[in-house]
């Protein structure tokens, strides 16, 4: 039910274009995937989704493992059915949110034991689980299980990790080809903090074991940008040409432009999503803050030309004052935009990437922020 072809690639930079193909439809990329933590992209409709033209959203496996349960979404064979959504979804395998949310937690060989952020009770988390949940979940992408270290981290922690990372995607792989309902690919996460030598042995290794795609966790952690291009440069060439690379987590447009010209195909980030309800909107002029006081009467759209339901129905005086009332429908107008913006972003690059003017396109985008 999965498969991934490359289409076109730059002859400048490691920018490719390729067709990722789901049992939930067809998704180009280069591509942004909304996220979608509890089975929703906050404020909006499937319906608005779809509108903005998104194929692939991501979903949180602790999360959704978490509330409403396994027991309840299997109830509506999977998450599709229980958010009404038809596009694709890839889901995460709770690693990083049982290190950043739970209360407490204890690591072992075996898994994750941790307390519930909501309501403390305790959880075991292991690599047969995650997997368990996700094919429960229907996910079109699956994660392995991985053990997230923070930023900056020794050598020591960052190898220990990569290591724990390792033993644990063998036995997601392992649950996931045993299973009878895992219509769903399997991607592996490569680990080793911001050491090259423990990147490559990462990396390595998962590629012995033959995933359906791989990810780059561990970067836009709070690293230097520098530090998550270097790294990301060195690891990106180690995984196979012939499977989506996806980095994870990331980020800014300029983060996924530079990203795409040194060959990640996937994407995703809470900043286009979590930023408009805060105000700020993000143009191919650069990003503006909606409350600024010079758009109180100003009857221009968010980005002149842009084709979002937002821009074409709403003036910046009126999205300004929505958000200054603190009105539910500001975060909504403002999503749509945000999320449109970024859809658009990948459609662009893709088109530049067929036509062989990648290169051209990343200059024009850097000229067009200039003029904000």
């Amino acid at each position: 039910m999965f498969s991934f072809k490359v289409v076109a690639e730059s002859g400048t930079t490691r920018a490719r274009a390729g067709l990722l193909q789901t049992a939930h439809g067809a998704v180009e990329t280069p591509v942004f995937m909304p996220v979608g933590t509890l089975g929703t992209v906050k404020s909006l409709s499937p319906e608005e989704l779809f509108d903005c033209e998104v194929g692939i959203i991501l979903a949180n496996t602790y999360h959704l493992y978490l509330r409403p349960g396994c027991e309840v979404i299997r109830r509506f064979s999977g998450l599709h059915n229980f958010m009404h959504w038809d596009g694709a979804i890839l889901t995460d395998s709770g690693g990083f949110q049982v290190f950043s949310l739970a209360k407490l937690r204890t690591i072992t060989e075996e898994g994750v034991t941790f307390q519930s952020h909501i309501d403390g009770s305790q959880h075991v988390l292991t690599p047969e689980k995650a997997i368990e949940i996700q094919i429960c979940l229907d996910a079109d992408i699956m994660m392995c299980l991985d053990e997230c270290i923070q930023y900056p981290a020794d050598r020591g922690n960052a190898k220990g990790a990569l290591e724990l990372t390792t033993h644990w995607a063998a036995r997601c792989k392992q649950t996931w080809q045993e299973h009878p309902d895992s219509a769903g690919a399997l991607f592996g996460i490569v680990q080793g903090g911001m050491f090259k030598d423990l990147r490559a042995m990462s990396a390595d290794a998962l590629v012995e074991k033959d995933f359906s795609g791989y990810a780059i966790g561990g970067l836009s952690v709070g690293e230097p940008k520098d530090l998550m291009f270097e790294i990301a440069d060195f690891t990106l060439p180690r995984l196979p040409d012939a499977k989506p690379k996806y980095v994870m987590g990331a980020g800014t447009p300029a983060d996924l432009i530079e990203l795409m010209a040194l060959g990640a195909d996937m994407f995703d980030c809470v900043l286009p999503t979590r930023n408009a309800r805060n105000g700020q909107m993000f143009t191919k002029f650069g990003t503006i803050n909606i409350c600024n006081s010079r758009f109180k009467d100003d009857p221009d759209p968010v980005e002149t030309g842009c084709r979002c339901y937002t821009c074409q129905n709403y003036s910046r005086a009126y999205l300004r004052h929505l958000y200054m009332a603190k009105e539910l429908l500001a975060y909504r107008l403002n999503t749509i935009h945000n999320i449109y913006f970024y859809i658009s972003l990948m459609k662009r690059v893709r088109t530049a990437i067929c036509e062989d003017r990648f290169n051209e396109f990343r200059k024009e985008f850097y000229i067009e922020r200039e003029h904000i």
